[in-house]
């Protein structure tokens, strides 16, 4: 997204490792800028997000631009049936690892589903962060103008509060993200694109706000509480429209996540 003009410049004095997003990649092939045959290794970092976004059709015709005769690695956070089919048609007889599991997630991540209407989703926030003196909380919801009324919300009580997704500048999302890693920022509001760079070694509480829509999207989310041997809590929000998806969830973890019933904004979903 910046000056394309400094990056021709770079390229013409030679490169060793490109590190690109897919569409700034496709306009410097498309001018001439690149020479793909000396290719040796395609790395596709965060693919889940890359079919979510729908670049794929872009990594295709990049992929077709390179040597037949080359290593690919494929990361991804989550492992989706479309993530699975489009890795069977980049990969040949690749070798998986995990390096992290389901399990790991029970082990060091206390859970919590707190039953509330959707209209009161903002009140039980507000009381559980005036109860708890987490440094750090990140808040995650499903869409852009959400988070940003969300943070809204939460300012107006005196809680600094940023919100970081895709409209935001890149400017504006390292400063929120440099602000909340200082502690000078103590609840980040994002969607799960922004929070995909995420990553604080003692983040004591993330909320799910707004329950995703698929339980290894729930899985990521929490795994960014309870990491490096700490310790994590992790509380999500269900409401009326959200039970098919925390049964979904129960069932992936193959446990039911425990629901907190003391608290004043309860509603009986059973």
């Amino acid at each position: 997204g910046v000056s394309i003009s400094n990056q021709i410049k770079s390229l013409q004095k030679g490169t060793d490792i490109l590190i690109a997003t897919p569409g700034r990649l496709l306009d410097l092939l498309h001018q001439g800028h690149i020479d793909t045959r000396h290719i040796a290794t395609l790395i596709l970092d965060e693919a889940d997000r890359m079919v979510d976004m729908g670049f794929i059709k872009d990594v295709r015709t990049i992929i077709n631009r390179l040597p037949a005769k080359r290593q690919n690695v494929l990361f991804t956070a989550t492992l989706s049936n479309e993530i699975r089919k489009f890795s069977q048609s980049v990969l040949l007889n690749p070798e998986v690892v995990e390096i992290e599991s389901v399990n790991k997630h029970k082990e060091v991540i206390d859970q919590s589903i707190y039953f509330v209407s959707r209209q009161d989703k903002r009140k039980l926030l507000t009381e559980i962060l005036k109860e708890r003196h987490a440094d750090n909380v990140l808040v995650f919801m499903r869409t852009k103008r959400g988070a940003d009324r969300l943070a809204k919300t939460l300012q107006k009580s005196n809680i600094n509060t940023a919100s970081i997704h895709g409209d935001k500048s890149q400017n504006q999302r390292e400063n929120a993200l440099a602000g909340f890693k200082q502690k000078k920022i103590r609840v980040l509001v994002a969607t799960d694109l922004a929070a995909r760079g995420i990553d604080i070694s003692q983040l004591p509480l993330v909320v799910n706000y707004d329950l995703p829509d698929t339980p290894e999207t729930y899985i990521h989310r929490i795994g960014r509480t309870g990491r490096a041997g700490e310790n994590g809590l992790a509380f999500s929000f269900c409401s009326e429209e959200d039970k098919s998806m925390l049964q979904q969830i129960n069932r992936h973890l193959n446990t039911s996540i425990r629901v907190q019933k003391d608290h004043p904004y309860h509603v009986n979903l059973n």
